[in-house]
């Protein structure tokens, strides 16, 4: 097991010093073992859920549900996943509804708007 530094572990990361202390605050990555001088040790475990949060990041996850997967609410951390992606999976599909209907709402203002003689573009004035 290879021992990093903190500046190693950003830079084998891609992310910034501030960060990781900011996700060991969080309490998304755990307080490392120090030195006798106080420099932090990590290890590839350490760099392997950096890498996890910055996906799960990509993936729209905020921090508070990252922090949740890795916690001990669930005992397998499986099904911690899997629950939190079904529930973003719903997220996503309510949002896409959403701008669905404002994608609707938006043709119609275009299509009002283009008639010259139309006073609802004006006003906005867009039946829902």
């Amino acid at each position: 097991m290879e021992v990093l530094t903190i500046g190693q572990l950003a830079h084998e990361a891609g992310v910034n010093v501030e960060t990781i202390r900011y996700y060991e605050r969080r309490g998304l990555l755990r307080q490392p073992p120090r030195t006798p001088a106080g420099y932090r040790q990590y290890s590839d475990v350490d760099l392997r859920r950096l890498q996890f949060i910055a996906r799960a990041k990509r993936l729209g996850f905020t921090l508070a549900e990252i922090a949740s997967i890795g916690g001990t609410e669930h005992p397998n951390p499986r099904e911690g996943v899997l629950e939190i992606a079904h529930t973003k999976i719903r997220t996503v599909e309510e949002r896409q509804r959403e701008l669905s209907d404002t994608r609707s709402r938006l043709l119609q203002l275009v299509t009002l708007c283009q008639d010259p003689t139309s006073e609802d573009c004006l006003g906005l004035r867009v039946a829902t």
